[in-house]
């Protein structure tokens, strides 16, 4: 079966991603969003060993080869359309200052789901900040989507700090909706619409 005819053209093209080279994205002040290269792999794992990091995620990498296997997953993302992740550098050394991505990429309504991380040594710098700006500013810009939502636990304070400086106004508190190791979390859900 084909399946019903949709009445509504995409809000984001299908195939307008996977036909071009994922872009590097200035971020201002040195910052620089670039694609995941293969030797991150250890920077990447030593920033999910980061107390900071592993606190607000569900799941945790313990080797080099774990690290391989999430950029593997990040970078065919593109490529499937099905989800798009920076790593964070400094533009002068390269330095990996942490993660910016978009996730659950919807084209049909063009909305997907904002997610970032930081080295600690990039913590109070305004990092995360500009990272999100920058790839907002392209998900609107360049790539076309309508909506984009940022989730954080309620108790993680540095992450609704960072929703409210980069324009994602809070809409509600989604009730005991994430599963930590410590247990069940609500979540604020902020957005941001398309200029």
């Amino acid at each position: 079966m084909r399946g019903v005819p949709t009445l509504v053209a995409p809000t984001v093209p299908y195939g307008s991603l996977a036909s071009r080279e994922q872009p590097v994205l200035p971020a201002g002040d040195g910052l620089l969003l670039r694609p995941w290269a293969v030797d991150d792999a250890p920077a990447v794992l030593a920033a999910y060993q980061d107390p900071g990091v592993r606190r607000w995620h569900a799941r945790g990498m313990d080797s080099v080869a774990e690290a391989e296997e999430q950029l593997d997953a990040w970078r065919a993302g593109w490529a499937a359309e099905r989800e798009v992740g920076w790593a964070v550098v400094d533009a002068v050394g390269g330095e990996l200052l942490g993660r910016a991505g978009l996730k659950l990429l919807n084209f049909d309504d063009g909305t997907a789901h904002v997610a970032y991380w930081t080295v600690p040594a990039a913590r109070g710098r305004g990092v995360a900040p500009r990272a999100v700006a920058a790839m907002t500013a392209w998900a609107f810009d360049a790539a076309g989507f309508q909506r984009l939502e940022l989730g954080h636990a309620v108790a993680n304070t540095g992450s609704c700090r960072v929703a409210e400086k980069t324009g994602f106004v809070l809409e509600g508190v989604r009730r005991s909706v994430w599963q930590l190791d410590d247990g069940r979390h609500d979540a604020h859900l902020h957005a941001r619409l398309r200029p």
